[in-house]
């Protein structure tokens, strides 16, 4: 598998299937195929690929830690900007086909409607993690402070599924809100008992360590 993963030709291909759901909505739009309301599909469908997308963003590194296929870490920054992608299309939809790209309804809107003003957070935070997912941008940082601020991923899961939770609590729907809840909270968790394990065997490290460099005292 990781030398599948690690294939020139597998990146290309994980790209053009990243871009499989944008293609299909626009030949959706096109051949008038999105349903009775294509703007609200447009909206709904670009907000759903972005929670997926932060799922996947989020399961790369369990599922390499577990599998031990480290090719995975080379998608990473890619699945991220694709996150930031589908969330960009999300926006524009819904400046576009709810607001008509009127600002001034748009700024409104945001500060009167609890769920955008948090959906809309969640891309603000995400837009300096896309505008740094580049090397001279990590060399710039230095790999400490790029590693921390990339840590904001977690609160932009959080704000997202509360976007969609809210989003879905005016039609009382919330099945998908508890899948990607459960997904969400299962990589989250992983992560804490991971770090957590990390933290341990470190600390039995350190004390095997200074056991092996005490001077041993004569019987």
């Amino acid at each position: 598998m990781n030398k599948l993963l690690l294939h020139p030709a597998t990146k290309p291909l994980a790209f053009l299937l990243c871009l499989g759901p944008f293609a299909w909505l626009v030949y959706g739009a096109l051949a008038d195929a999105l349903g009775a309301n294509p703007a609200e599909a447009l909206v709904r469908s670009t907000g759903d690929w972005t929670l997926r997308f932060i799922c996947i963003v989020l399961a790369v590194t369990p599922l390499r830690v577990v599998s031990g296929w480290n090719g995975l870490a080379r998608y990473r920054r890619m699945l991220g900007l694709f996150v930031y992608f589908y969330v960009v299309l999300h926006l524009l939809c819904y400046s576009w086909f709810d607001m008509g790209f009127d600002i001034g309804e748009i700024v409104r809107d945001i500060a009167k409607r609890p769920f955008i003003l948090v959906g809309f957070a969640a891309f603000v935070l995400l837009t300096p993690l896309a505008a740094t997912s580049f090397n001279k941008a990590i060399k710039a940082l230095g790999a400490r402070r790029w590693q921390a601020l990339h840590k904001a991923v977690y609160l932009i899961a959080g704000l997202g599924l509360l976007h969609f939770f809210w989003m879905r609590a005016g039609k009382n729907n919330f099945d998908e809100v508890f899948i990607y809840a459960g997904i969400i909270a299962a990589l989250l968790g992983w992560r804490l008992w991971y770090a957590f394990v990390g933290k341990k065997r470190k600390q039995a490290a350190s004390a095997a360590t200074a056991a092996k460099a005490r001077p041993r005292t004569a019987g």
